[in-house]
């Protein structure tokens, strides 16, 4: 008997009817001989609804209270989910984070899994039930209930899998895979059979949002078998695996956009030894996610720096900029969050030259700046104008022949 975690995103529980529909996948499962573990998140837009809420009742909720509000959506989901099976015949039990025992930091909406005890699902599942865990949440060690952050589902049941030794992940979602890029904005994306834990994880942190980033990082870490898969058919869906060579001879695998990026451009900042500490070493303090950073050469002692970071925090960037601005002495601070990511990534980068000459030489055809350049080893990211983005897309899945894949 091999034990199986499914995790149902929320447009899979999205009401009554489609935690029925996920109730009946779930026991169908069990009937091919398996021990199940489901993971599931709040019904579709209930979160928002809670977020609405907490803010409607503060302008700064604190951390804590937040998380103890946002988190209940998902209570809901697993009493339903958990209902619906015992209507259907089949034994479950459902549990919060805190009741499992999911240990996290204290960074509440972003905590971290620390460790997990899973004494409790393994007594359920001898018992023969289904266990039915909410994603997104945990507890701190002082009892604090904590969230994972958007998408957190996704890493509770890669973390649940990797603590319980599971033999498969699958991650139920309202596509059925991984693409080669965002279908809506290329309608000949091709569906990928499997994926690489590397790629995936870049497409995840370059803006594609089919898996949380830690969950891919758990994932790889603990050797997880985990698979993207739709609620809704019974496609096979893509595996994320482990590299292997016939993935380096395809060159690129994919390319992303993320429309939620801001730039920040500090300029005539003096030139001189450690002015880059005195800016990102407060910024990093404040929980500011920088992504790519690029320093001018020195003009006349001066130089200027941009970095980009989510749109969520610009604000929290530019506060903490102005605040050592008596410290750094530049003479003006820049923002613009009218820019997009595009990313081409793939593993076969590692054994191809010419990828990052095709990007540009085909982004320059199209009439399309580039603002920004970063790379990694599989991986060439740039900033263009937002409105620019999805043409970028385009062009670049053309030129490297995707469609084909």
């Amino acid at each position: 008997m091999s034990l199986i975690v499914q995790k149902y995103g929320g447009t899979s529980v999205g009401d009554v009817d489609r935690i029925r529909n996920v109730a009946k996948r779930v026991i169908a499962t069990v009937k091919k001989g398996h021990e199940v573990v489901v993971v599931v998140s709040a019904m579709a837009g209930e979160t928002n609804r809670l977020v609405a809420l907490a803010n409607q009742a503060s302008k700064d909720p604190s951390p804590r209270e937040y998380d103890q509000i946002v988190s209940t959506g998902e209570q809901v989901t697993i009493g339903l989910l958990a209902l619906c099976l015992q209507d259907l015949g089949q034994a479950s039990a459902s549990f919060q984070g805190h009741q499992v025992k999911i240990l996290t930091d204290s960074a509440h909406s972003k905590a971290r899994i620390q460790k997990i005890d899973a004494e409790l699902i393994s007594k359920s599942l001898k018992e023969g039930k289904v266990v039915v865990v909410a994603g997104f949440q945990g507890m701190d060690v002082d009892g604090n209930v904590t969230t994972l952050g958007r998408g957190g589902s996704d890493t509770t049941a890669v973390a649940l899998a990797a603590a319980l030794k599971a033999d498969l992940c699958e991650i139920y979602t309202d596509v059925d895979g991984v693409y080669t890029t965002d279908p809506r904005i290329c309608p000949d994306a091709r569906k990928l059979n499997k994926i690489s834990y590397d790629e995936m994880l870049e497409m995840a942190s370059q803006g594609a949002k089919v898996l949380q980033i830690r969950s891919v990082e758990f994932a790889a870490k603990y050797h997880v078998n985990l698979v993207v898969r739709s609620s809704f058919n019974d496609n096979e869906g893509t595996f994320v695996v482990k590299e292997d060579k016939c993935m380096e001879e395809v060159v690129v695998s994919g390319v992303s956009i993320d429309e939620n990026e801001a730039k920040v451009s500090v300029r005539k900042l003096p030139d001189q030894p450690g002015i880059a500490a005195k800016i990102f070493g407060p910024v990093a303090d404040s929980g500011v996610n920088v992504d790519m950073i690029v320093q001018n050469l020195s003009e006349d002692g001066y130089t200027d720096i941009t970095f980009t970071c989510p749109q969520g925090d610009l604000n929290q960037a530019r506060k903490i900029i102005e605040s050592i601005h008596k410290e750094t002495n530049y003479a003006r601070l820049d923002a613009d969050s009218d820019i997009a990511k595009v990313s081409v990534i793939g593993v076969g980068m590692r054994s191809h030259s010419g990828v990052a000459a095709k990007v540009f030489k085909t982004l320059s055809s199209k009439g399309i700046n580039i603002e920004m350049i970063s790379t990694s080893e599989i991986r060439i990211s740039v900033v263009v104008r937002k409105d620019k983005g999805k043409d970028a897309v385009r062009a670049l899945h053309e030129a490297f022949e995707l469609h084909k894949l």
